[in-house]
């Protein structure tokens, strides 16, 4: 069995959905006669008050109705480019000619336009965002494509600053993100298929992906997960995650999410797909091992030695805002020998006068700095900054001095939280916040088993994992030597000259097998390093 295909033991139980207004309308097809047409979309759109019906006569003489919601067009082009010249154009000349295809032919201006019969499409078309025509006695409508959303400019992403690298990032409307993968890969082979989840919203989603680089049963399956989905609406690129991963209730997540444009490029052309989703600034991007949760697009603009050392600094921050705080409570509860002859006294002193256990001590800090750190986020932006140094150096000073907490459990309780924010993705460094936890109980519990055994249940569970049948720990478990090469540290490039093996893409080759060397013919070499003046 492919790694890709890997059947999941449990399906999702949705509630069947109603049919929409679209699906009950489905068999129904558009009438001759104007008026029963007007009837039958003025029962569906009637109360909503940017519903327009524009009646007009067809080149001066047969009856026709424009019909479009006017919060999602622009006016403008419907006066200017559609009524206008239906109004003032030429008559057919020849009788027998099909007066719609003699309008979308010789009449309007438009690059997407086509001929509708069915009444479910004129519903769609309208919820949409577009402009329909019908005419006395024919039996197609005219669908006419005037979306005028608004939408914001193109910024940097907030969640992913970089020193050095492009400042462009992912907004709300799909095409322009698409826009923004095209620019980057302006190749063929790149390919990307639309396809609608929820019943209701119908939202777009976009399927991305190299076709000679990526393997297909992965593209099959990444399609049959979201084919599968049974929802009624998606509002965010997080219902699709919460649907396609494998293990939902685990607290790692196994969908990458990004807001850069050269992250998701860069990951495609290693042989991963990536998912786009109408109305959301988030791609998603599978297969997702936990080797691409600390590492970011900027590793690969520095040269591979500082990306190497910034790579193992990222990776013990994250080990050590896991373990410090609780192993401080190991240490000072259960094993004090382990505190060096020279802290003994510093240790002792901090501690003097507080009348708390040390874990009741640093739970109640930790519950303090998730506060703290949640009060920050969802305060307005100037605020928030003042909230949190007013929040460590007002209130963390107040605790010491009222002997609440001692000041050594406060630098513990900084330290592992500043390790946390070392942690490119948002959600990997929540799952291991969230497990910071369990190991403060078990420490405080059973004192450096209980720690032992904690870290054995968080790596085992990491072992257990798999995105698409790949195994979470890859390249560390199973092991993969030419893997290695990307991941606690960053090899050169000229070592990186095939792709990731677990992707099992179906061009491996990335970089030539003979890279040249331009360092031994240098100009200045072959002149002595001696310029002619003149």
């Amino acid at each position: 069995m492919s790694p890709f295909f890997k059947k999941r033991t449990k399906k999702n139980k949705v509630p069947t959905i109603p049919e929409s207004k679209i699906l009950e309308n489905s068999t129904k097809i558009i009438s001759p006669k104007l008026e029963d047409n007007i009837y039958e979309i003025n029962k569906i759109f009637q109360k909503n008050m940017d519903f327009l019906i524009r009646k007009f006569n067809l080149f001066g003489k047969t009856p026709a109705v424009l019909i479009c919601l006017k919060s999602l067009v622009s006016t403008e082009k419907i006066d200017r480019d559609i009524i206008k010249l239906l109004q003032e154009g030429e008559p057919l000349s020849d009788p027998s000619q099909q007066v719609t295809q003699y309008i979308i032919n010789n009449i309007l201006y438009f690059s997407d336009v086509k001929e509708v019969s069915e009444l479910s499409s004129f519903i769609k078309a309208i919820s949409s965002g577009k402009a329909l025509i019908l005419i006395e006695g024919e039996e197609y409508g005219i669908e006419l494509d005037v979306v005028e959303k608004e939408k914001r400019s193109i910024e940097e992403p907030a969640t992913e600053r970089v020193v050095r690298g492009p400042r462009d990032g992912f907004i709300e409307q799909i095409m322009t993100n698409i826009s923004l993968l095209r620019y980057r890969l302006p190749v063929p082979e790149f390919q990307i298929e639309e396809t609608e989840v929820g019943k209701r919203t119908r939202t777009k989603v976009a399927i991305c992906y190299m076709d000679d680089i990526v393997s297909e049963d992965l593209l099959k399956e990444v399609k049959m997960r979201i084919d599968a989905i049974n929802i009624d609406s998606i509002l965010d690129a997080g219902y699709i995650e919460q649907f396609i991963q494998d293990r939902p209730n685990s607290p790692f997540p196994q969908v990458q999410n990004t807001e850069r444009p050269d992250k998701v490029i860069g990951n495609i052309l290693e042989g991963r797909v990536a998912i786009l989703i109408d109305g959301s600034p988030f791609a998603l991007i599978v297969p997702a091992t936990f080797n691409q949760f600390y590492q970011t697009s900027e590793d690969y603009y520095e040269r591979w030695i500082i990306s190497s050392f910034v790579r193992i600094v990222r990776m013990a921050a994250l080990i050590f805002s896991l373990t410090f705080s609780s192993f401080y409570i190991t240490v000072l509860s259960f094993h004090p020998e382990l505190i060096p002859a020279n802290f003994v006294v510093a240790a002792a002193s901090g501690r003097q006068g507080v009348p708390f256990p040390v874990i009741f001590e640093v739970l109640v800090m930790e519950f303090a700095m998730e506060i703290l750190r949640e009060a920050t986020v969802r305060m307005p932006q100037q605020v928030g900054g003042a909230l949190s140094i007013v929040g460590v150096l007002v209130v963390g000073q107040a605790a010491v001095q009222a002997g609440f907490v001692s000041p050594i459990t406060v630098v513990i309780i900084a330290l592992s939280t500043i390790g946390s924010f070392a942690t490119p993705s948002y959600n990997a460094a929540t799952a291991f916040r969230m497990l910071r936890f369990l190991l403060i109980i078990l420490a405080g519990t059973f004192g450096l088993l209980g720690l032992a055994v904690g870290i054995m249940l968080v790596l085992n569970h990491m072992l257990s994992l798999r995105s698409f049948g790949i195994p979470y720990m890859t390249p560390f478990s199973p092991g993969n030597i030419k893997s290695l090469k990307d991941s606690i540290f960053r090899a050169p490039f000229y070592w990186l000259k095939e792709r990731p093996a677990e992707n099992h893409v179906r061009d491996a080759q990335r970089i030539g097998k003979k890279v040249k060397d331009t360092t031994k013919n240098n100009f200045l070499d072959n002149n002595g390093g001696d310029f002619d003046e003149t």
